[in-house]
């Protein structure tokens, strides 16, 4: 495929993960959405550890996957030690907007990975976070 097309392949599924999202939380303000979207999926990986955040990153469209890799230390996980922590880490990438609440941001995104992964799938990457963020996944 010629770049040319991988970079509109690449512009579009991302564009088709912001729309989702956006859908999802009814919000209208894509630039928003993106920050949410970014936000969680950072806070997810960084729970993760190095093989099972590699393996989400790879189900990703390839733009969006560049953004899920930004700043991105393998060595270093910082660990969600409780729910809030990760919640605190989403609510900061939109910049504490008091408009928006992290955790309707969290069932979203992981809701939106939940449609485009298999079942198996969505168990192991439940699986793989910790047990204080089971209950977000959809079930």
């Amino acid at each position: 495929m010629p770049v040319r097309h991988e970079f509109t392949y690449a512009l579009q599924a991302t564009q088709n993960w912001v729309s989702d999202l956006a859908w999802r939380l009814r919000w209208q303000d894509r630039e928003r959405v993106f920050l949410a979207l970014i936000a969680t999926l950072h806070a997810l990986r960084d729970c993760l550890g190095r093989d099972e955040a590699v393996y989400m990153g790879a189900h990703l469209p390839a733009l969006l996957r560049g953004f899920y890799y930004e700043s991105w230390h393998p060595g270093r996980r910082a660990i969600a030690r409780n729910r809030n922590s990760f919640l605190d880490r989403i609510h900061d990438g939109v910049h504490r907007d008091p408009a928006v609440d992290p955790e309707e941001i969290a069932r979203s995104v992981l809701g939106q990975l939940a449609d485009r992964l298999s079942a198996a799938e969505i168990e192991e990457a439940k699986a793989a976070t910790p047990r204080v963020l089971h209950d977000l996944w959809p079930a």
